[in-house]
């Protein structure tokens, strides 16, 4: 098992924090099972504010390329990313296209 931590921002508009709360009370099916089939075997996102931190964990051989052509192929996937986009805005050093960062590991006890 491998663990992975991510971060990204949501728009600074409490009407768009919330409906991305309200969203993720109830992620569809499809989209918990595209998680899932892409060796993501859990997965909690946290939020501060606008700030969003995600902690993933992996079967042995998970592959961040490999999830994203089975994403990019998956159309409630990309339905389900456009929607997410809507309430989201990348990091200042997001380059074109990166939304989620992988964040480096710093300090462990």
């Amino acid at each position: 098992m491998k663990r992975y931590c991510l971060t990204l921002d949501l728009k600074d508009d409490d009407a768009l924090i919330a409906e991305y709360d309200r969203r993720h009370e109830n992620v569809p099916a499809a989209i918990e099972q595209s998680i899932l089939d892409s060796g993501i075997t859990a997965m909690q996102i946290y939020r501060l504010g606008t700030r969003m931190f995600m902690i993933i964990e992996t079967a042995d051989g998970f592959d961040f390329a490999r999830k994203a052509q089975m994403d990019a192929a998956n159309p409630h996937v990309q339905a389900w990313e456009d929607m997410m986009w809507k309430l989201q805005q990348p990091l200042p050093q997001a380059k074109d296209g990166e939304r989620w960062l992988l964040m480096k590991p710093v300090f462990e006890l």
